[in-house]
């Protein structure tokens, strides 16, 4: 089987905005403390990214960025998905024309595709490029899922060098495990790395590790290692903070978050909105009793 992208946690990075515009100098500082904290791989416009209303200059801006910022120190991933696959190509062809080593692309949202219009639409993608790309099945916000039939007929595209599942169906985890012996797995949902994990996964592409980009790494490092046991009880030391920052639809907790501990604004875009006073004290709660507030 292929070399995976990388192995760890890899964070689905947040898009800081103040004033309306995308905060740069954040986006930067981000990116600095996430490598620093270990964190092994850095994944822009993705969900977290808030790519659906980013403007195709602040995009390309974003990306660039991230390629100085990063400058090869860890693996850089873009999300290039779109219900269009002419529009994915064409954020596919820039994406790695600006210098990303590789690609993290959605299932095509909304249109509903059969399992050919998803297999057709993820080689066209992959066809269109020379870097390599990973899945991601999320039917919970695609309306679409990715059986792991699909996701075995994919992985024999040299391009296609892995799958991010984030259907949370247990079941399903374990045929896709069981399909594609070795590939590239990657766990969707925080909460349960260390069960994907013990199916075979490479690691994680994380939410949480925004804001604790140590610990989901040596989460994820501990059990490459194998150090199961110290995997397991950080798994289960994180799930209320994890619950926290879900309890209202990512990204408005983990930016609530984050501007609670200095780092950004809280600011996102419509249709989403800030999150609300009584789920942000929760949020504060469990924040406090992790020291996560200590210095911000």
């Amino acid at each position: 089987m292929r070399n995976a992208l990388f192995y760890g946690s890899g964070v689905a990075l947040v898009t800081p905005f103040r004033a309306g515009k995308v905060d740069m100098h954040a986006f930067e500082r981000l990116i600095d403390w996430q490598i620093e904290s270990l964190t092994d791989a850095i994944i822009v416009l993705g969900t977290t990214g808030e790519p659906c209303t980013v403007t195709s200059s602040e995009r390309a801006a974003l990306i660039e960025c991230a390629v100085s910022t990063v400058a090869g120190r860890v693996p850089l991933l873009v999300g290039a998905g779109a219900n269009n696959t002419r529009t994915a190509v064409e954020y596919a062809v820039e994406a790695q024309a600006l210098g990303a080593d590789g690609l993290l692309v959605v299932t095509p949202y909304y249109n509903k595709a059969s399992r050919h219009g998803m297999i057709e639409h993820f080689h066209a993608i992959a066809d269109s490029v020379e870097i390599p790309l990973i899945a991601y099945n999320v039917p919970a916000r695609t309306g679409l899922n990715m059986p792991p039939e699909v996701v075995a007929e994919l992985l024999k595209h040299p391009m296609i060098r892995g799958v991010k599942e984030a259907s949370g169906d247990i079941r399903q985890m374990n045929r896709l495990a069981a399909l594609c012996p070795g590939a590239a797995l990657y766990a969707g949902n925080d909460d349960q790395t260390y069960t994907m994990m013990s199916l075979g996964a490479r690691g994680v592409i994380s939410v949480a590790a925004n804001v604790l980009p140590a610990s989901m790494h040596e989460m994820a490092a501990s059990y490459l290692r194998g150090d199961v046991e110290l995997s397991r009880e950080m798994q289960f030391a994180l799930l209320d903070i994890i619950d926290a920052l879900f309890i209202e639809v990512s990204p408005i907790p983990v930016k609530a978050a984050l501007a609670m501990m200095g780092k950004i604004e809280d600011e996102l875009r419509l249709p989403l909105a800030p999150l609300d006073v009584e789920k942000r004290l929760r949020l504060r709660a469990a924040m406090t009793a992790l020291d996560l507030l200590e210095d911000g």
